[in-house]
Order: C-alpha cells, then sequence, then structure tokens
C-alpha cells in the first residue's frame, strides 16, 4: 500500500506540473483541507479530486488527471466505510433495512447535499463551458467529487482518515435521522418487484446527448421484455433513478386501477 501511495504521488506531481497550478491557486486548497480538518500528506491528490473532466479537456491535461478514477475508488470506500458503521450500530437491523438505510445515505442527493454543506462546489475545476451552465452548484457533478474527495483521503492517508472524516461531518447525521426522508426510488422499484414476485429489473443507457461539458444521459429500466419507465439526467445514475421513479408512479397506478376494478 506505502509503493502504491509512493507511486500515485509522483503522478500528481506530474500533473501538477502540466496544470502549472501558482502557489496561491495551492494554497487555497491547502487551507480549505486545513478548514475540514483534514492532516494531509500531499495536496495534489486532493486538488485532483475537484479537478473536473471539462477542465481537463479544456487546458490539454492527461485524459485520466481529472477526478473520475479517485470518484470509482471514493464510492467503493465510502460504501464500505457506511456498511460498517451500520453493521456496527444498529445491531438489530436487518440487511434489507441496512441496505435501504445505506442507499438513502450515499445516493446522488444525500452526496450532493453533504459537499454543498462543505463548500465542495466552491473548489472545483471547471471549464468555461461547464462553468456558464452551472456545473458548480449541479447536483450529480458535487455528488462525483464528494466520492473523489474520499477516494483521496484513502489514497492519501488511508481507511481511518476515511473513517475519521465521515466521523465528523456523516455519522452524527445519520443518528439524527437527516438521511431516513431521502427517496431511493431505485431501492423502492427493486422492493416492490420482489415482493411481487415479478422478476429481477434491469437498467440500461439507451442515449447519450449534449456536448462534453452538459451531457445528458437516457436511461431505461426493463422487466424481462417490457419497459416500466425511463429517465433523463446529468449523470448515469441521476438518470437510472428517474425511470426508475417513472416506473413506480406507473406501477403504483396500475395498482390503483386494478382496485378500483
Amino acid at each position: 500500500m506505502q509503493q502504491s501511495r509512493k507511486i500515485y504521488r509522483k503522478g500528481m506531481k506530474r500533473q501538477a506540473k502540466k496544470m502549472q497550478m501558482s502557489n496561491a491557486q495551492k494554497a487555497k486548497y491547502k487551507q480549505f483541507l486545513k478548514t475540514l480538518h483534514v492532516p494531509y500528506q500531499d495536496d495534489n491528490v486532493f486538488i485532483q479530486a475537484f479537478t473536473h473532466s471539462s477542465y481537463v479537456n479544456e487546458h490539454r491535461i492527461r485524459p485520466h488527471d481529472d477526478n473520475e478514477r479517485l470518484e470509482f475508488l471514493g464510492d467503493a470506500v465510502l460504501e464500505l466505510a457506511i456498511s460498517q458503521y451500520l453493521f456496527k450500530l444498529f445491531e438489530q437491523m436487518s440487511e434489507g433495512e441496512m441496505t435501504k438505510l445505506r442507499a438513502a445515505i450515499v445516493c446522488e442527493p444525500s452526496l450532493a447535499k453533504l459537499a454543498d454543506s462543505l463548500e465542495f462546489g466552491d473548489y472545483v475545476l471547471l471549464g468555461k463551458g461547464e462553468e456558464m451552465t452551472g456545473g458548480r452548484k449541479r447536483p450529480a457533478l458535487l455528488a462525483d467529487v464528494f466520492e473523489a474527495f474520499i477516494g483521496a483521503l484513502y489514497v492519501d492517508l488511508g481507511m481511518e482518515a476515511v473513517y475519521d472524516f465521515l466521523e465528523r461531518y456523516v455519522y452524527p447525521k445519520i443518528h439524527d435521522g437527516s438521511f431516513s426522508h431521502m427517496m431511493d426510488f431505485k431501492s423502492q422499484l427493486q422492493e416492490f418487484i420482489q415482493r411481487e414476485n415479478q422478476g429481477q429489473v434491469q437498467y440500461r443507457i439507451v442515449e447519450e446527448k449534449g456536448p462534453a461539458h452538459a451531457r445528458e444521459f437516457v436511461s431505461e429500466v426493463m422487466l424481462d421484455d417490457d419497459q416500466l419507465g425511463t429517465g433523463v439526467g446529468k449523470s448515469k445514475k441521476e438518470a437510472e433513478q428517474m425511470a426508475a421513479q417513472e416506473a413506480l408512479k406507473k406501477l403504483g397506478s396500475e395498482m390503483a386501477s386494478l382496485k378500483m376494478d
């Protein structure tokens, strides 16, 4: 693990040179990390966590120097950290209940709200197009940055630092019930389908449209050969959630009609 971190940090130093970030600009991120009580070793990995693909494309930096790989890692790390916490905290909670609560915590709206409360949007490096279309406040982008930040924490400081950060900013919200009202339409749809013994739902992206800085995804949710719903979103996750929401409305209407008959 230590060796892999050294290799990763060398890559971050190369990225910092390519980005040509001034000392004043870097100082902004260093101060922000101190404000968050993050005892960082390598600030470059955290700067990458805030680097959107639109910025990389516009400044002709290496393609993989945006935050997408860190987002991939952070997504898995966050799910593990939340799962372990719920497992230890709620000894009487069933597997299904823990799954539902975890989904509410790590869903896009929740992560976007957390990122916004920590002012992550103020530090995202964006291309001009993404900036002009309000990307700094876009929920999908903020949720991705939050996951990338968790990935950066893990790479730079290890799992204990992730736990410490969540202990400070996320775990208390679990205790006070902040996530109980969040709607995870995909989980609700799966629960409904399983309850009715109808099978397994599947999602697929059927269309991508718009320019790179304002991409939109169209998703459909299928049950066997039947389309239950479609949805549009600024990310694949958001599009799938919207498709699941439409499916729930459709199934709810059908159930209501059957009861009336």
